[in-house]
């Protein structure tokens, strides 16, 4: 009979006996570290407070043993007890079926609400709001915008506010928009409850407490969970592309990238994580057919965002089946979507980040006695003669190998909290209008930017920016100066699109001779001058127009151009540093194998050719490379700040390419600075 919880834990026997009784019916024998702490600083229910930990340590549990039992040991109240918003669809219904029998065990209602959930259900929510509502930031702002004047009822009960995977909202539109709900919440109900926030380990967890309440982070209780001490086994294994002259009968890369997986993956379930969703396909397909040819079952399937739910959905239940299954994803699978524990994880092409990377691997080993396992898989272009001077550098390995150190020294990007957002700022302009039918300038100042999450932005530019609304018709001003939305105002938020603030990639049509050549995703400053690739061949930009997200080309000239559109948030100053302290270190990590470790070398022996520890100016034929060591944002502002000079330059990583030679470049840099 296995030991109670009890006799190992000071914190259970003050639990609900309802939810003792769900716990007991687990067979636990104890408690986990993280969940014995969370348990009297939440039911005290006095402060804020944030659970840190790795996937899969028990978070979820941590913060509803306690939630559910103080809404068990309490009066009946109306409304939601509990709003708890997630950053998915699918971690809501995996959060419903986890939260479903605790709650049932307690009494406590579980309502899921978002865009796949039947009307039918979130109608019962609504005639009877109880309980626990777990619900999208976008489903929340539809609740402010359509039922505006139910809001007040439907939270008037609320003990809790639980926010899911707090590192994945913070830094970016989304975010905001949901520290804007939120602070509008505490206005409906005219008061403040504990919000508290599941998050992965972040470098800096008292920047995710100002985060989580702005002004009054240090208030906050951080509970971190025990240190990963899994042994960690990984190797990173380097390729080479073919070039356009090789023999064809050769495997490419691809292929062999493939076969490596195909050999070692199958008969165990595994996270293999590439870099978009053309490669995800295009590496699916290889080692499907590579079942197919052994005739053995296939147990390689893709995993990503335009992919039908249903789709999705049987990748994840194989995950969690007794059959062998590799979910070949994007970053769908990096939150946490509970699949089980993987026996191992696949990263092919460098991170998106060192976060990601963590939050990746932190799906490997989690059963005791385990050791979590990392493979990695960098493709570097083969070294011609007329190459740019950048080539042989061979920057996706060593972006590879930066990330690895910092992840093992524990760093972490931190959230970039200092943009203004005011493309989200009108979003929840619009949507305060809209809950109340109309409102004063002052008071939307006041509620979103004096004492709400857009505290950068002063009275003088929300004034401008509420000029350029009512100047477009998106807002009038009524006699009594008091704001109503005007025809386009009432369009666009009447359209589902509305509630949502992601920062998705702008797709540009790209046209030649008054010819479409397709869309391609833009991920950075785009200007007249600058080269792109786009299928397979190299264009030059003569103009662009933002308003029809149009990009007119002609062919390019010869030679080597950036490929626009490969995703990711950009790298982190940290990062590039890093990459510059790998370059100077003169030993190799043991989890390289031989061809990255001759990579390495390549690099190495190009960085020192190029006199990189000493310069920053590198001419490469016509053309001069300018290696500022800073991140991507600094880059896109240095190359548009050279466009605004009348000075064309060519984005790549880590560096920039400018058609012209090192003194002038030397020259026109000085009179920018």
């Amino acid at each position: 009979m296995p030991r109670s919880p009890a006799r190992s834990s000071s914190a259970f026997e003050h639990l609900h006996p309802s939810v003792q009784r769900w716990v007991y019916r687990q067979s636990w024998t104890h408690l986990r570290d993280l969940q014995e702490q969370a348990i009297a600083p939440i039911q005290a229910a006095e402060r804020d407070v944030i659970l840190a930990a790795a996937t899969a340590s028990g978070k979820t549990e941590a913060a509803f043993l306690p939630i559910l039992s103080h809404l068990a040991e309490r009066k009946p109240q109306p409304g939601f007890g509990v709003l708890c918003v997630s950053p998915l669809k699918a971690l809501i219904n995996d959060q419903y079926d986890r939260l479903g029998l605790m709650g049932e065990a307690a009494g406590i209602a579980i309502h899921r609400w978002h865009g796949d959930v039947a009307q039918n259900q979130k109608t019962t929510a609504l005639r009877n709001p109880s309980g626990v509502l777990l619900i999208t930031p976008e489903s929340l702002e539809a609740l402010f915008v359509r039922r505006g004047l139910d809001v007040p009822a439907l939270f008037a009960g609320l003990a809790y506010v639980v926010v899911d995977e707090l590192h994945a909202f913070m830094g970016d539109e989304r975010g905001r928009q949901l520290q804007s709900l939120l602070h509008r919440v505490d206005l409906a109900i005219r008061r403040s409850c504990p919000r508290i926030a599941l998050s992965a380990t972040l470098g800096d967890m008292r920047q995710a407490a100002e985060y989580l309440r702005p002004g009054a982070g240090e208030r906050a209780v951080i509970i971190e969970g025990a240190g990963d001490t899994s042994e960690l086994r990984m190797q990173l294994r380097g390729y080479v592309e073919q070039a356009p002259d090789d023999d064809a009968d050769q495997p490419s890369a691809v292929e062999d990238i493939a076969t490596h997986l195909y050999t070692h993956l199958r008969g165990h379930d595994n996270l293999a994580f590439a870099n978009s969703r053309a490669f995800v396909e295009l590496l699916s397909d290889r080692l499907r057919r590579l079942c197919e040819a052994d005739k053995v079952p296939v147990e390689f399937f893709p995993h990503h965002g335009n992919l039908s739910r249903e789709l999705r959905e049987s990748v994840e239940a194989a995950l969690g089946s007794d059959r062998p299954t590799t979910a070949v994803c994007t970053s769908t699978l990096e939150l946490g979507i509970d699949v089980g524990s993987v026996h191992s994880i696949a990263q092919i092409g460098p991170p998106p980040s060192v976060a990601s990377l963590r939050q990746r691997l932190g799906r490997s080993g989690r059963r005791e006695g385990e050791a979590a396992i990392l493979r990695m898989y960098v493709t570097e272009p083969p070294t011609m003669g007329d190459d740019r001077a950048d080539v042989a550098l061979r920057l996706k390995l060593v972006q590879s190998i930066a990330m690895v150190d910092l992840l093992l020294d524990r760093w972490y990007e931190p959230p970039g909290e200092q943009a203004l957002h005011l493309s989200t700022l009108v979003q929840q302009t619009l949507s305060m209008i809209a809950q109340h039918g109309g409102a004063r300038a002052d008071q939307l100042f006041s509620v979103l930017c004096a004492h709400g999450p857009f505290r950068r932005v002063t009275p003088a530019l929300f004034g401008q920016l509420l000029r350029c609304l009512g100047a477009g018709d998106v807002l009038h001003q009524s006699s009594d100066g008091t704001l109503m939305l005007g025809p386009i105002g009432e369009r666009l938020t009447g359209h589902y699109s509305f509630y949502a603030a992601f920062a998705t990639q702008d797709e540009y049509r790209l046209v030649c001779g008054g010819s479409s050549l397709g869309t391609l995703p833009i991920t950075y400053a785009v200007v007249p001058g600058m080269h792109l690739v786009f299928a397979g061949k190299r264009w030059k930009v003569l103009a662009v127009e933002q308003s029809e997200k149009r990009i007119t080309v002609e062919a390019g000239p010869a030679g080597s151009a950036p490929s626009f559109g490969t995703g990711g948030g950009g790298l982190h100053t940290r990062v590039v540093q890093q990459m510059r302290t790998v370059y100077e270190r003169d030993d190799a990590p043991g989890y390289l194998d031989a061809r990255a470790k001759t990579l390495l070398v390549q690099g190495r022996r190009q960085y020192a050719a190029l006199k990189l520890a000493d310069r920053a100016l590198v001419p490469s034929g016509e053309d001069t490379l300018l290696f500022p060591w800073l991140g991507s944002r600094a880059l896109d502002a240095l190359a548009l700040a050279l466009a605004h000079a009348g000075i064309t330059a060519e984005r790549y990583p880590i560096h920039l390419s400018v058609p012209t030679s090192a003194a002038d470049l030397s020259a026109r840099l000085r009179t920018l600075a």
